[in-house]
């Protein structure tokens, strides 16, 4: 065994269960006990911390399952970071990992962590020693500010660590990802607090800070375009809502048959969202980092990335890759052509993002046709009319598989830019992502709980 394998093998995580099948209550215990944790540690101030540069970008937090100023202020972008990388990685040829082996697999997911505690490091450098997030500025210019900057360094990647093995449990004993938990806990509540808050809002002191109570207190006071503009962010957050749910229901069945048993077979689901909320995820990702990291070379004299005024973007990539709210510039009658060609590049780069993500993550993920063809035939499953050989199953399940990878990239790019660009309440993207991901974990509870109501059935799919 060479020496890096050995180091994966020795590499800190959270034991796996031992049983075979864990038990609807025990995953739903591991699952609120992460999320409680979550929002706990949220709650947890750095110690030491004086200037918080990156409070202002709130709506960059919601995407990272971040709260700047807290021990979690890295929340998943560090993990996000790595496994972008590794895909990007793998998927030129640069790095070749057969993920349809078990070697495979565990070189892959090692080094995924490798990178991810890598980039828990770098993160927490970049934050702290450009200025993000920094000690008090009393302190400058003694030797008490360095040690205090390599304490919060040492806060970020206790918290960055933490949120690493969080995820870790609620994928081995809990439902679905820590990183889709997260991401959900954090567009919930602040979708909540921007509806209902009725406490007064710090850029409009008249008005409530929740859009609903704005609404009808701008309606008292016969202010139309402030009650134009809530209520378009209103009916955008409902429609995002019901185009993503209306989605997430379209699949494509492809007829399965037991080859011993005739008369009797099953309909294996292909959804139209093939790969789900993770390219979005990953996009997304990508476009926080880009936004953080051209905000800090802008606070360290280095605007590579481009310029901020005030929280806005308004030069360079960080202002093309920034989404211009369309809808309340048309309430408000400041729509020009710019911001119309601005919309288009944001639209097109969230689109190729996805379609290149999702590509990548079928590629990795085992999800592309031959691993699904391998499942299919270890079940003694087989396609109705055609023979039983593993490479006509995986030519036949690349028909569909292939094209439903693509459309539905596009599909979920498409949806995440025209949410952002609709000013929707917790940004568009993140609410995309919430209702995905909360959809596919109604999916896993309904069918754990299933397993658990139904003994007979639970034996058979053993």
């Amino acid at each position: 065994m060479s020496f890096y394998d050995k180091l994966i093998a020795n590499l800190p995580e959270v034991a796996s269960p031992t049983q075979k099948k864990l038990s609807f209550n025990e995953k739903l215990k591991w699952t609120l006990i992460t999320l409680v944790l979550f929002f706990a540690m949220g709650l947890v101030p750095l110690f030491g911390l004086g200037q918080n540069a990156l409070q202002q970008f709130e709506y960059l937090s919601i995407i990272l399952g971040a709260h700047f100023g807290s021990v979690v202020s890295l929340g998943i972008g560090p993990l996000v970071t790595g496994s972008i990388v590794l895909q990007l990685l793998n998927g030129s040829g640069l790095l070749k990992f057969d993920t349809h082996t078990p070697e495979g697999k565990r070189r892959f997911q090692g080094t995924q962590k490798l990178l991810g505690l890598f980039f828990i490091i770098f993160e927490a450098a970049i934050y702290v020693f450009m200025g993000g997030l920094a000690p008090p500025p009393e302190l400058v210019g003694t030797s008490a500010f360095f040690y205090m900057q390599l304490l919060l360094v040492f806060q970020l990647f206790l918290g960055g660590v933490l949120i690493m093995f969080m995820d870790e449990v609620v994928s081995k004993w809990g439902f679905g990802s820590g990183i889709s938990l997260f991401i959900v806990a954090n567009v919930a509540q602040t979708i909540f607090v921007r509806s209902f808050s009725p406490l007064p809002s710090p850029t409009n002191p008249g008005m409530s800070t929740g859009a609903i109570p704005a609404l009808f207190q701008s309606l008292a006071v016969g202010d139309a375009i402030t009650a134009g503009l809530q209520l378009a962010t209103v009916i955008a957050t409902v429609v995002v809502f019901v185009i993503a749910v209306y989605t997430q229901a379209m699949k494509v069945e492809i007829p399965l048959s037991f080859g011993r048993v005739r008369g009797h077979g099953i309909r294996w689901p292909l959804a139209f969202m093939y790969t789900s909320n993770i390219p979005v995820i990953l996009v997304a990702a990508l476009l926080a980092n880009v936004q953080l990291f051209g905000r800090l070379l802008q606070n360290w004299g280095h605007p590579i990335l481009g310029s901020f005024v005030g929280n806005q973007p308004v030069s360079g990539l960080v202002a093309w890759i920034h989404s211009p709210n369309i809808v309340g510039k048309l309430i408000r009658g400041s729509l020009t052509f710019t911001d119309l060609g601005h919309s288009l590049v944001y639209l097109l780069f969230m689109i190729g993002g996805a379609v290149i993500f999702s590509i990548f993550w079928v590629q990795t993920s085992g999800m592309d046709a031959r691993s699904q063809a391998e499942n299919i035939m270890s079940s003694g499953l087989q396609i109705p009319g055609f023979r039983k050989d593993q490479r006509i199953l995986e030519r036949v399940l690349g028909r569909y598989i292939t094209p439903l990878t693509v459309m539905g990239g596009i599909a979920v790019g498409f949806l995440a830019a025209v949410a952002d660009l609709t000013g929707a309440l917790g940004r568009g993207t993140g609410i995309l992502l919430s209702v995905m991901i909360v959809y596919k974990l109604y999916e896993d509870i309904a069918k754990q709980h299933m397993m658990d109501m139904h003994p007979m059935m639970r034996k058979f799919m053993e």
